[in-house]
């Protein structure tokens, strides 16, 4: 029998947990939870500390939707620094030395004002009482975050976080450093969402800032609570791990991973990967991988 959806299948304890760190879209992007909001399947607790951009989103916040005028980092306090660009306002100072090697970034990143701020630790914020996923765009300061956050990232299965090939503010952390500190939290790489190039100067397209040939600047780069040792997840882990994925991200791979080791658990009948390829086939993100129909391994 084909179950109507993968909740009713999986039959998790509570809604999905999603904490967004910097939740304003300033590439007008929609967040790669919207879908789990509309429907009902998860819970946002975000945060913006910008005042303008923290009234926008209280504004036309839903029911499961909580906005909290916090700036994260490591508990301590800070100086914002305000950029002529919103996007480009930090805890951070920019790096003008960087900035001058591609169009646009110097006027960007110009200081335009800052203000001293109280930042509070990840896992000192009440308001947080679970996280299954985390989305995370901060300008540089997501190394202290993880580190504040050590003991609620404990439980969590994703993490969606913008990483730097190249600094863009003064002593911030890259690329390297963050897949080290994930790593080091039990997450291994699992996709890049988006992968953002610049043309270097002096050499730049007419009319177009955002024109790139190969240099790297940032992505958002997708973490996963390490499938290959699923015997490490409890089953709301492995249940959450599975609606992420496949909500989120379209890896259904990944979400049947889930739901066999919960199957092999006697948690899930064995039939449940065939009721979730039926899912699948009716899953408005389904691409087939070489046009080829997927199947369950023996």
């Amino acid at each position: 029998m084909t179950v109507p959806n993968l909740t009713t299948l999986l039959e998790p304890s509570r809604l999905t947990a999603v904490v967004d760190i910097g939740a304003s879209p300033f590439d007008g992007g929609d967040p790669p939870y919207k879908r789990m909001l509309e429907e009902r399947l998860c819970s946002l607790v975000a945060f913006e500390p910008q005042p303008e951009a923290w009234s926008a989103l209280t504004a036309r916040a839903g029911s499961l939707e909580t906005y909290l005028p916090l700036a994260v980092g490591d508990g301590s306090r800070g100086h914002l620094t305000i950029c002529r660009a919103s996007g480009m306002t930090s805890l951070l100072v920019p790096n003008e030395r960087v900035l001058q090697c591609f169009p646009g970034f110097s006027h960007f990143g110009e200081i335009i004002g800052g203000a001293a701020i109280e930042t509070r630790s990840l896992d000192s914020i009440p308001e947080i009482e679970h996280i299954d996923l985390l989305k995370i765009d901060v300008q540089g300061a997501e190394l202290s975050i993880f580190r504040g956050g050590s003991s609620k990232l404990a439980s969590a299965v994703a993490v969606q976080t913008e990483v730097s090939f190249v600094p863009l503010y003064k002593n911030q952390p890259v690329f390297g450093d963050i897949d080290l500190a994930l790593r080091s939290l039990g997450f291994i790489p699992h996709m890049f969402s988006s992968i953002n190039k610049r043309m270097i100067l002096p050499l730049q397209l007419t009319g177009d800032p955002f024109a790139a040939i190969n240099q790297l600047l940032e992505a958002d780069v997708v973490y996963v609570r390490d499938f290959t040792r699923t015997e490490t997840m409890t089953d709301e882990q492995l249940k959450h791990l599975g609606l992420i994925a496949h909500h989120c991200y379209g890896s259904f791979d990944l979400s049947a991973r889930c739901i066999d080791a919960l199957g092999a658990r006697g948690r899930l009948p064995r039939s449940s990967i065939t009721n979730y390829l039926e899912i699948v086939k009716t899953s408005p993100t389904m691409t087939k991988p070489n046009g080829a129909e997927m199947s369950a391994a023996a």
